[in-house]
């Protein structure tokens, strides 16, 4: 279970074309987020693509009850409607080869799909129906929520060290902020909740005043009307969905280890950063994360010392946004905008006997470009290939029509296209502006890990005496790979016994 799901079926693929994006918004006079449009017309594609926001997600669950926002949304697009059974459904669209699914976020819950033309009627009447008419039945809730939490408790505490890391290092850096808890909640949370909070719940928070409608492909404007119309039968309410994301100060450096018996040590670490997508200094902060980890690409400069000259793991990547399903995605999945974002690196695992060492390379390498910058060869290598690749992050038009409704959230004024806005912004860049972005960004005293492995107890003695930690190969290197590594064995981390925290992996996502 991922924190996108789908009733079914793969939507379609779609095919790319040039469009036309318009972002109308008929906000009345109290504010109130009605009648907000995306969209991106393609009149050549016979797809259309659906992508329906309500300003809510996981940081909106009451304390006690996380999940709830999860569960709400499960129970509408991976259930029954007062209309159709949850087989009914099923045996609906399965001869139009599609589906259609939600995404819950922290800020944000999005309704997605897509349908050839052809089946355009009898598809909008389903994904509608869906939002506004959930049946909300005793079999579904049990159905859903048992398997929310069994993917917790099964899945991702003992199935993915990996997703297991980077989603131990969120919560230990958000911790008490409405940030903490999975999307899809916790444990207890999840055991708490009733149908009755369900209930009460989509009627609060999917209400016709907390909704976008983004539509991409052939429609036509009747569709639009349509579909405002009918998600104005929603309930008339107006509650406030912001939240506040204030997470306490990191002093030094402060280490989760996870007690998991397992055959190699899962590392994610980074700390919060006051920079947002339009934000200028976030285009410059995006081409050092890829210069210093792109993700799942092999000329990175993490990459190239840890896995290509060391052959310690399979992967090294950094971020400036959360990236989600890092070990099935190749490229980032829109629509998990948020108010506040993280640096943050994430080694693939790496064997127990080279933990110290592949964690004190990676906060090595962080220094270093820290301390002196990025040499004017990286910089303009990397603004070449972050130009040319990022072409690829919307190959789709579900794909831009998600980055629009990204581009909504965020208030970026971006002509329509996102990643064309992107792609000029980076080919503007100077050496200069990206150098002072990491220097006024990035850093390496305050930091918080979390990693998954087995024998915690003797990492933590290792990590607060600064334990040597060198390391041998069984094929010869570079001479230079093993100066380096003279350095990296007794690279100094300033690790206080005291902030050092060891839980047990069947108490990960219990409260």
């Amino acid at each position: 279970m991922k924190n996108t799901t789908k009733i079914r079926f793969m939507a379609l693929v779609l095919l790319m074309g040039i469009g036309f994006v318009s972002c109308r918004n008929n906000e009345d006079i109290d504010g109130k987020m009605n009648s907000k449009k995306v969209l991106l017309k393609l009149e050549q594609d016979p797809i259309i693509a659906y992508n329906i926001w309500f300003k809510v997600g996981s940081a909106n669950d009451p304390k006690g009850k996380e999940g709830l926002a999860y569960l709400t949304a499960e129970l509408m697009a991976d259930a029954s409607t007062t209309k159709n059974s949850y087989s009914d459904i099923l045996e609906i669209l399965y001869p139009m080869a599609t589906g259609y699914g939600t995404k819950v976020d922290k800020e944000m819950t999005t309704f997605r799909g897509s349908v050839h033309k052809d089946n355009l009627e009898k598809y909008n009447e389903l994904i509608l129906d869906a939002i506004l008419n959930p049946a909300f039945n005793e079999d579904d809730f049990n159905r859903v929520k048992n398997n929310t939490l069994s993917y917790i408790k099964d899945q991702l505490r003992y199935s993915s060290d990996e997703e297991l890391g980077k989603f131990a290092l969120y919560g230990y850096v958000f911790g008490g902020t409405p940030y903490e808890h999975l999307m899809v909640g916790s444990v207890e949370g999840l055991e708490n909740i009733t149908l009755q909070d369900v209930k009460d719940f989509h009627k609060n928070y999917f209400n016709k005043n907390n909704y976008v409608i983004g539509l991409g492909g052939g429609f036509d404007d009747n569709l639009v009307e349509t579909i405002e119309t009918r998600l104005n039968n929603l309930n008339d309410t107006t509650i406030n969905t912001n939240v506040d994301i204030n997470p306490k100060p990191i002093k030094g450096l402060e280490v989760l280890l996870v007690e998991k018996e397992n055959n190699s040590t899962a590392i994610s670490f980074g700390f919060p950063i006051d920079v947002l997508r339009g934000d200028d200094d976030f285009f410059a902060l995006a081409l050092f994360s890829s210069w210093f980890g792109e993700h799942r690409n092999q000329s990175s400069h993490l990459f190239s010392i840890i896995r290509d000259k060391r052959g310690l793991n399979y992967g090294d990547y950094a971020y400036i946004e959360r990236f989600l399903d890092g070990g099935s995605l190749s490229k980032p999945d829109p629509n998990n905008a948020r108010h506040k974002q993280l640096f943050e690196v994430w080694l693939r695992p790496v064997q127990h006997q080279h933990r110290h060492f592949a964690l004190r390379a990676a906060m090595r390498e962080l220094k270093i470009v820290v301390d002196n910058g990025m040499t004017e060869k990286q910089f303009e290598t990397t603004k070449n290939f972050l130009n040319k690749y990022s072409i690829h992050w919307a190959a789709t038009t579900s794909e831009r029509l998600g980055y629009q409704v990204d581009s909504e959230f965020y208030g970026v004024k971006d002509g329509g296209n996102y990643i064309n806005y992107f792609r000029e912004k980076i080919r503007n860049l100077t050496l200069e502006q990206v150098n002072n972005a990491i220097k006024k960004h990035i850093q390496y005293n305050n930091v918080k890990f979390a990693m998954i492995t087995t024998d915690a107890e003797g990492f933590k003695n290792d990590l607060v005496n600064n334990t040597a930690s060198p390391i041998t190969y069984e094929s010869p290197k570079p001479e230079e790979v093993y100066e380096a590594d003279k350095e990296i064995s007794t690279f100094k981390l300033d690790i206080k016994p005291e902030n050092v925290t060891i839980v047990p992996v069947d108490k990960m996502f219990q409260k």
